[in-house]
């Protein structure tokens, strides 16, 4: 049987060169049981990153050395360890490239101690339950055409290929391949994702799923798996009759 999340004290990196502003956080998460480690840099968090066991990582954009964004591509590399991106108020930019190298969620450098916490436990809580997913017996692969997908191994495959997904873009995957031909609404999207309320506004799931299309070869307006049903969200396309058994 699992041991719940909440028994066993999270170890979270915070890599922000604030060192004040870390020291606020770390004294927020810990008297909560947080094990809270600090890098000013991002060549040392990344290192500590890759090195140590982190439940998740707390990630901001503009760093010493190499900046947040170049670290979580390189983190992205080896490691699926959660990650929580701070960025600069308004910075859209960097919100939607940070999705689209592998983030789990962002939050602008406005937040309260309370969103951010929040925010943390939304992404450990979805971590957990990714790998228990992961550890369920007798999931039988999914093909779509040339698309493969096999849920026991949590991997997809396009013509034999493996695809490099992140775990958010992984789980739309299979959220819309389970169910072809049926739309799925973004709400439902970032349900089977997060574990956290979206406001109307959060549109984080269109970058997830821009990202995913560009790893499928999708083309937007003439699509091969992925269908945008315009005011509702996306489906699954179903497979062609020549990949029908």
């Amino acid at each position: 049987m699992a041991v719940p999340a909440e028994a066993i004290p999270p170890r979270i990196l915070i890599v922000d060169d604030d060192v004040k502003f870390c020291r606020l956080v770390q004294d927020y998460l810990e008297p909560l049981g947080y094990t809270v480690g600090m890098a000013h840099s991002g060549h040392e968090g990344l290192e500590r990153a890759l090195s140590e066991p982190y439940a998740a990582v707390i990630l901001d954009v503009m760093l010493p050395g190499i900046n947040g964004l170049e670290v979580l591509r390189q983190l992205r590399r080896k490691s699926d360890v959660p990650v929580l991106m701070l960025t600069a108020r308004g910075d859209e930019a960097d919100r939607i490239a940070g999705l689209e190298i592998g983030a789990d969620d962002y939050l602008p450098k406005t937040f309260s101690i309370r969103e951010l916490l929040a925010r943390l436990r939304a992404v450990l809580r979805r971590s957990t339950m990714t790998a228990e997913v992961a550890a369920e017996p007798s999931q039988a692969p999914i093909p779509l055409g040339e698309l493969w997908i096999d849920p026991e191994a949590r991997a997809a495959s396009l013509g034999g290929k493996s695809l490099n997904l992140t775990p958010i873009e992984y789980q739309i995957l299979l959220t819309l391949a389970r169910a072809p031909g049926r739309v799925r609404t973004r709400e439902q999207l970032l349900d089977a994702v997060a574990d956290r309320s979206f406001d109307v506004f959060d549109r984080s799931i269109d970058v997830h799923v821009s990202s995913l299309r560009k790893k499928l070869g999708d083309d937007v307006k003439t699509p091969r798996f992925i269908e945008t049903v315009r005011g509702a969200g996306y489906r699954m396309k179903k497979p062609v009759a020549e990949f029908e058994a």
